[in-house]
């Protein structure tokens, strides 16, 4: 939705014989899926009238592959709001369904399906996005996780007005957090979806004048955040440490970056970055091959050998168990000085 036909709507409400004032409850219905999204909602549902939650359709998970709700649909139904799980937007019975719900607004956070443009025109106030970046950076799905493997040492959320375009409307509200040298991929979510209720509950509390004034997004510093995925998180030793650091936070806890030990795929899920050991402080390149086992740290920590530096590892995933530390690990599995941590090394998979 364009800026000017925002302008038309809180217009409209203005002409209206009761218009909506500052403050006053507004009429909504939510879109999420994930877990991310609950917060926003558990904030909307006690502020304002939430007369409807759309949610993606249950999903197949599991060893026994049971059908079961999205996080979103499964609060709502505890909740007791009415849900909707339709497969795609794109039907006439469909956008008739929306628009019977009479909205103020449609909130979407995490939804996961497109809006066509036939449906952003539906509610009265048009539809309201919130996404886990400062726009224009990290358009896309996976704007958590992108942030944190390129070392970006701030990010945020976007109270974006929604268009056709992905993640490209106009902002009408942004709220900012440091990313921290320990902030993994799970820290960071919660933290956004915490202020990603804050930063929504603000601008829904003002509408329709905090949506009256949007700012167009820039046309510099546009970067995608694309999907990411269980074989891009394998990790490459050649990287330096301070590069994997980075990766590994990014991809933990899911999908975990991952190598092969010796008994298979292994997921590294806390690491930070260290000088090489002092033994191996004048070794050659042939003493110390990026990816090799350089032996453990007072406190039970994995050293491996990276193209620059090294790592400690402290906590790990097997193939087919749950987590453990490092220790644990090594007590389990004999290594020995010089092996390899190599993707190359076995077929196995988790």
């Amino acid at each position: 939705m364009t800026a000017s036909h925002s302008d038309a709507k809180m217009a409209d409400a203005e002409m209206a014989d009761t218009p909506p004032q500052k403050g006053a409850k507004q009429r909504i219905v939510f879109m999420g899926s994930p877990a991310f999204a609950i917060p926003t909602l558990n904030h909307l549902v006690k502020t304002h009238e939430v007369c409807a939650v759309y949610s993606q359709p249950a999903k197949k998970s599991g060893r026994g592959m049971k059908t079961t709700p999205v996080p979103v649909a499964a609060y709502a139904d505890a909740a007791g709001l009415p849900v909707f799980t339709p497969e795609h937007l794109k039907s006439a019975e469909i956008e008739a369904q929306l628009a019977s719900h009479d909205a103020d607004l449609f909130v979407v956070v995490a939804y996961g399906l497109l809006l066509p443009a036939t449906i952003l025109a539906i509610p009265r106030f048009g539809c309201l996005n919130g996404h886990a970046s400062l726009l224009p950076r990290w358009r896309g799905a996976a704007p958590i996780q992108r942030a944190i493997q390129v070392g970006d040492s701030e990010t945020g959320i976007s109270a974006m007005i929604m268009e056709t375009g992905l993640d490209t409307g106009p902002v009408v509200a942004v709220r900012q957090t440091a990313i921290s040298k320990h902030d993994n991929a799970a820290s960071l979510h919660d933290r956004l979806a915490d202020l990603t209720a804050a930063c929504l509950g603000a601008v829904i509390d003002g509408a329709p004048y905090s949506l009256a004034s949007p700012t167009p997004q820039a046309d510099d510093g546009i970067i995608y955040a694309a999907k990411i995925s269980s074989a891009e998180a394998m990790i490459d030793w050649q990287q330096p440490a301070n590069v994997l650091d980075c990766h590994i936070r990014a991809f933990a806890p899911y999908p975990g970056a991952w190598c092969f030990a010796p008994k298979g795929r292994l997921r590294i899920l806390e690491a930070s970055p260290m000088a090489m050991p002092a033994t191996q402080t004048t070794a050659t390149p042939q003493d110390a091959l990026a990816g090799s086992f350089l032996g453990k740290t007072d406190d039970g920590a994995i050293i491996i050998a990276c193209g620059q530096d090294a790592l400690k590892i402290t906590k790990v995933q097997p193939a087919g168990k749950t987590s453990m530390t490092a220790s644990d690990f090594l007590n389990g599995t004999a290594l020995a000085i010089g092996a390899f941590l190599h993707p190359e090394t076995s077929p196995e998979t988790i």
